[in-house]
């Protein structure tokens, strides 16, 4: 990981955006690492756009709002529409849930598809924790920190009846993510 990396997690409401950008905010500190974060959702409480961003350092964070997005998460076909378009080409990874959403072809931009919400209901029997399996797939693809801090992040920031779904959840994920880079490492940028 570079010195400073931007993530974008996008999805709508309902789909656990903001907990999952939190998560990976507080793992990143668990890390030692210095954090901003910041999310917005829109006026419905569920279906509209919700975004979380957090920036990741190994020094001060100079401005604490996502730029241009190093790393973007997408779990809807409508927030990867609005959201990649930030993205520069150069260098930046796009990991969505291949299950809603189809991505589209661009120059310089690797496109990683995760079967999130499939894997989800087939192996949880839950849509409830794709968050948490896009989650898991996307640490396991870029290394943005480490296994064990998102899991004691996990476990410090989820209410106790859901916290063995969301571990579980991760795990699973995570196995997603390392079959997907083969052994290797994803390079980006």
């Amino acid at each position: 990981m570079g010195d400073l990396v931007q993530v974008r997690l996008c999805g709508f409401g309902g789909q656990g955006i903001v907990l999952a950008g939190t998560i990976l905010g507080f793992a990143a500190i668990h890390d030692g690492k210095w954090v901003c974060g910041s999310n917005s959702y829109g006026a419905q409480a569920r279906g509209g756009y919700a975004r979380s961003e957090v920036v990741l350092s190994s020094g001060p964070v100079k401005f604490p709002l996502v730029i241009e997005p190093d790393i973007l998460i997408a779990l809807s076909q409508e927030s990867y529409g609005e959201y990649v378009k930030d993205l520069s080409g150069t260098g930046a990874l796009v990991i969505y849930d291949d299950t809603g959403v189809t991505a589209r072809p661009m120059d310089n931009l690797k496109q990683i598809g995760v079967p999130a919400t499939e894997c989800a209901v087939r192996e949880c029997k839950s849509k409830q924790v794709v968050n948490m399996v896009m989650l898991g797939a996307s640490v396991a693809l870029t290394g943005v920190v480490s296994k064990g801090a998102l899991v004691s992040s996990i476990s410090e920031n989820v209410p106790e009846p859901y916290k063995k779904p969301d571990l579980d959840a991760f795990e699973l994920g995570y196995g997603l993510g390392e079959t997907l880079k083969g052994g290797g490492v994803i390079q980006w940028p």
